[in-house]
């Protein structure tokens, strides 16, 4: 059986002549948009035609204005200068929905428990306004989304995607609209692997890690090289358009990992972006339109994911006197096509919290210090690793530790993927705020030494963790109370500043949420922000879907829930 849970750990691969594979999926599910149904039927409607038409007005209209983002507008309760929708249902509405949905679903489907709802709507990973959905609803299938999505259409009550509810930016959290959160946890099977392709269809709930954990058991080498943070799953992955360690090497979620994507748009059509080719040049990629979309423009609810080799690898350690000379050797290794997957920065403060954490084994000098993960043959890691360290010498480096075999490997791995537990060890009782920015890698020493000088002159206790092969830093900092989580939020907006103001991003890989949206018109400036909104008031004129995240200027609704 191939449609089986992940979270079940069960992998039942395609090494099997493809009649063999067919028997061996029960209840095949059927394909929009795709061979399942016997011939690729495309599903278009007035949508794709009011798409260009919006488009066309937008780039004729924004092209005029300066670049600079225009005045606040006053919105009335239940607007939104995003999309401009009429206001949200009643609360009367909201209950004939509940009841609708309880009927047209199975009881276990739908719940009001007071404790699932604030586990919906809050938590402990991010500190941005949020409030509690009015009802959660487990999906189990792609028919049960549409079902959700019909009758929240029909009593404008809107929907909030939910599955590994990992995200840092307040992604997922109801704001003031509060209604439906809509689980996809539940919707986590492999559908489909063909191992000889190097590619696998699964649901949105699948979670990375427990995909790739399915694969090593299977003895299968391949894997799924995005590494965002434990338990993130692929419809979140997708929305947030993630990366993590590995992107030095293999990219973020906006490259070639995501091949399509089944996606239930507001209206309730269920779209597939395109075919399982690696490639094609038939019209342009609309799976991207949904990665970074946050759920505000469709729910994912499949994707095949692009599968790679899973090639040996080894680890090494080295000091710094500061973040230039280690920013300058990583520069110059890469430069130089050293085969590396991941590279990582660990401030001094960081290799503090590292030591007394004590998950990590062993102690390290307290010292800006580069983790390097080391790629290929035993002959080409060797060769790597003498290269780097040869770099690493010239620009100043005061150590470079080598593992010896893998056991030394994870447990120097260890130490980087333990950072954030071991971060809280340097303030008992106290919380953290993980926010990140990305800039080119040349500016990413002014940004760290600007930023660590910041956090010192107000009294923050913050750690530096950087995807330094791409310019990409977070920040951990640490609070116990409202006073100092106010003084985090200051620092945090005085990083973002700087960041932009380096031709870097408010975001490297976190996505934008509710804690970043404010920044887009200054990244991006207003053409480009207006055309995305544009899309999304094309798509879901209602502003249904995750309504308050992502675009700037929305304002929260009244509160009629």
């Amino acid at each position: 059986m191939l449609a089986r849970s992940v979270s079940q750990r069960v992998l039942l691969h395609g090494r099997v002549r493809p009649t063999a594979l067919r028997s061996r999926i029960v209840n095949p599910v059927v394909r929009y948009n795709s061979t399942a149904t016997g011939k690729a039927t495309p599903t278009w409607s007035n949508t794709g035609v009011f798409v260009i038409a919006g488009l066309t007005t937008t780039i004729g209209y924004w092209g005029s204005l300066y670049l600079h983002p225009p005045a606040p507008k006053s919105v009335a309760p239940g607007k939104s200068p995003s999309s401009e929708p009429s206001a949200y249902g009643s609360s009367d509405d909201l209950r004939k929905c509940i009841d609708e949905l309880q009927a047209t679903l199975s009881a276990e489907q739908v719940t009001t428990n007071e404790h699932v709802i604030h586990e919906h709507g809050y938590s402990t990973n991010a500190h941005h306004p949020a409030a509690n959905p009015s009802v959660v609803v487990y999906a189990g299938s792609t028919e049960d989304v549409v079902k959700v999505v019909n009758l929240s259409r029909k009593y404008k009550i809107p929907i909030t995607p939910y599955s590994g509810g990992t995200s840092l930016e307040g992604n997922y959290g109801a704001t003031n609209y509060a209604g439906i959160s809509l689980d996809l946890s539940n919707m986590d099977k492999i559908l489909e692997f063909h191992e000889q392709d190097g590619d696998m269809v699964v649901q949105a709930g699948a979670r990375w890690d427990d995909i790739n954990a399915h694969l090593k058991d299977e003895g299968i080498p391949l894997f799924f090289p995005l590494d965002p943070g434990p338990g993130a799953t692929i419809g979140g992955m997708i929305g947030t358009g993630c990366s993590g360690t590995n992107a030095v090497r293999y990219g973020t979620a906006k490259a070639e990992w995501f091949l399509n994507a089944t996606v239930v748009l507001p209206s309730g059509e269920v779209i597939k972006t395109r075919q399982r080719a690696r490639k094609s040049a038939a019209g342009f990629d609309t799976t991207k339109l949904f990665i970074g979309a946050e759920g505000t423009l469709g729910i994912v609810v499949e994707a095949t994911i692009r599968l790679a080799p899973l090639l040996p690898t080894a680890v090494s350690v080295c000091q710094f006197p500061n973040v230039e000379s280690a920013t300058k050797a990583v520069t110059e290794i890469l430069n130089k096509g050293v085969p590396i997957q991941c590279v990582e920065l660990c401030d001094d403060k960081q290799m503090e919290a590292i030591n007394r954490g004590g998950f990590a084994g062993r102690s390290y000098p307290e010292v800006d210090s580069i983790f390097f993960k080391f790629q290929g043959s035993p002959a080409a890691i060797k060769e790597a690793s003498n290269v780097a360290r040869e770099i690493c010498k010239k620009h100043g480096s005061m150590g470079f530790i080598s593992a010896k075999n893998q056991q030394e490997s994870d447990d120097i791995w260890h130490a980087r993927k333990t950072a954030l537990w071991s971060n809280l060890a340097m303030v008992p009782g106290s919380r953290a705020w993980s926010t990140d920015v990305c800039v080119p890698i040349s500016r990413l020493p002014q940004l760290v030494q600007e930023t660590k000088e910041d956090l010192a002159k107000n009294g923050i206790v913050g750690m530096v963790v950087g995807h330094v092969g791409d310019g990409n830093f977070h920040t951990s900092l640490l609070f116990k109370n409202e006073e100092e989580l106010d003084k985090c939020k200051e620092a945090v907006h005085r990083m973002v500043e700087r960041a932009i103001a380096l031709d870097g991003t408010c975001t490297g890989e976190h996505g934008v949420g509710v804690g970043k949206k404010e920044y887009l018109y200054e990244e991006l400036g207003v053409g480009t922000v207006e055309l995305m909104k544009t899309i999304k008031r094309t798509l879901d004129p209602s502003n249904l879907f995750n309504p308050g995240k992502l675009y700037p200027d929305e304002q929260p609704s009244s509160d009629h829930h």
